[in-house]
């Protein structure tokens, strides 16, 4: 399974090609459109997790696009284009897309902002409403018990202690397992924290969580470091309802 979808909306025909073999090469699978017309005939033939919209279409405006985009589904939308004006991004975040860039695009830089939106649309498919009423009480994985609402841990009857900040580090992993996620995202989850261009907060969390969930003899790997991106949680989850 790929990173997720991605349809590259340009009629550059080279920022196509380097969209397309840059996001190719990072694992995600990539469509084009050059115009409006072939957007649409790609999206009603396959799903995309996010659209990269160039503003000035030969046969549309972006702005209107996006607006219309966004009035028929949730499709993740970052606008691309060479107006470098705040008037203009404010006008396209208000018409609904999820993010900004300008061109000349830095691709390392677009590509964490498409990381970061697919995390986010993620999330929010992942993660029960807090009005669910089939919302879990209660998580099982590797035989430990987790009670978010309690704040508790368990193993063999037996509580592990967890800090405010290990809990909600902790919760993160539960509700995103098997999945990838970068410092950036794992920072978000963790409430009353100092950010710093050296921040190294998440990697002493994941010691301590390591510490008391993996270090007893015959206690399974949960944390898992992924070079170079981030960390992923290992185990399978299963959530139990009020």
């Amino acid at each position: 399974m790929g990173q997720g979808r991605i349809l590259v909306v340009d009629d550059d025909q080279t920022t196509q090609i380097r969209h397309c073999g840059y996001f190719e090469q990072a694992g995600y699978e990539v469509a084009v459109a050059k115009d409006a017309q072939s957007m649409r005939d790609q999206l009603k033939s396959a799903q995309f997790d996010i659209i990269l919209l160039d503003v000035n279409l030969p046969d549309d405006d972006g702005m209107m696009l996006t607006r219309q985009l966004r009035s028929e589904s949730d499709v993740g939308i970052i606008l691309v284009t060479g107006r470098c004006d705040s008037v203009d991004k404010i006008v396209g975040l208000e018409m609904g897309a999820d993010d900004y860039v300008t061109k000349p695009v830095e691709m390392r830089e677009l590509l964490v902002r498409v990381k970061n939106l697919l995390w986010r649309i993620r999330r929010a498919e992942i993660e029960p409403s807090p009005n669910s009423d089939v919302a879990p009480s209660s998580f099982e994985f590797s035989g430990w018990q987790f009670d978010p609402n309690g704040r508790q841990l368990h193993r063999d009857g037996i509580e592990v202690k967890l800090t405010k900040a290990e809990f909600e580090l902790l919760h993160g992993f539960v509700l995103h397992p098997q999945q990838v996620l970068p410092r950036e995202r794992l920072l978000s989850m963790i409430s009353n924290r100092v950010d710093g261009p050296n921040d190294r907060t998440v990697d002493v969390l994941i010691r301590r969580l390591r510490a008391k969930m993996e270090k007893p003899e015959g206690y399974p790997t949960l944390f898992v470091t992924v070079h170079g991106e981030g960390y992923l949680f290992s185990s399978t989850v299963s959530g139990q309802g009020t």
